[in-house]
């Protein structure tokens, strides 16, 4: 059928090791998921083509998931055991791509995979997020800043990835924890202590910050109008190790 990777967040563990199965079986790459905290890991680190959804998740109402999987430009095949028209309508209106109901055969659900995935051949997304002087490398999660390599640690790389993501928008301390490390931390204040540490490495002068901004009551944003300018952008460190 082709290579890819897809996401399935199911909660019935049977299903899920089936369907897992017989997407591996024909190349795709599958990561599983049963709750939504470890679906928007995967997400965030794997980037996946195709998002498989069941509707009933029991943490959190899937059509909500959903919602938030399509700002993020995913496919998104959705499985339900709801089957009335006003349903499917619902879950299609919520940004699903297709929408299959349960129970299904394997034959028909592997059908509508290889559809969606012939689909996104054509829209494959970046392997790096351009924001002008700063590229963001999402397989090798490396950052590149006006040409030089810049060494972020595993926190620092997914909180800038996050915010470049966002485009401009201003993110809330509790938005960027949630998207950045669903499950690892919880104290929003986390947020201070690692735009700090971003803020040494990737700003001409941390004590005035032009790239990545405090919003006033809102958290913070990365500004991406200055990145995609024309004025040269070397921070301090990289001044320092030219000069030398």
């Amino acid at each position: 059928m082709g290579s890819g990777c897809i996401s399935i967040i199911e909660g019935n563990p049977h299903l899920r090791s089936l369907l897992g199965w017989h997407l591996q079986q024909v190349g795709f790459s599958v990561h599983q998921s049963a709750d939504i905290h470890h679906a928007r890991e995967v997400f965030y680190s794997r980037q996946p083509s195709l998002v498989i959804l069941d509707a009933e998740l029991p943490e959190m109402d899937g059509l909500e998931f959903c919602r938030w999987l399509q700002q993020q430009q995913s496919l998104i095949l959705m499985l339900s055991a709801r089957n009335t028209e006003a349903d499917i309508v619902q879950g299609l209106r919520s940004g699903a791509d297709d929408y299959l109901t349960k129970p299904f055969g394997m034959q028909e659900f592997m059908a509508r995979v290889e559809a969606l995935m012939r689909r996104n051949r054509n829209s494959v997304p970046p392997a790096v997020l351009d924001c002008g002087k700063l590229q963001i490398d999402l397989v090798q999660r490396r950052v590149r800043l006006q040409g030089e390599h810049i060494d972020l640690t595993p926190q620092e790389f997914s909180l800038l990835y996050v915010l470049a993501q966002a485009g401009g928008l201003a993110l809330s301390r509790s938005d960027l924890l949630r998207r950045a490390w669903p499950d690892s931390i919880d104290n929003p204040r986390t947020i201070d202590t690692h735009v700090l540490s971003l803020r040494k490495k990737i700003e001409i002068d941390p004590r005035q910050p032009s790239v990545l901004q405090t919003v006033r009551n809102v958290g913070y944003r990365l500004n991406v109008e200055i990145l995609k300018g024309n004025e040269l952008y070397v921070p301090e460190k990289q001044e320092r190790s030219a000069r030398v």
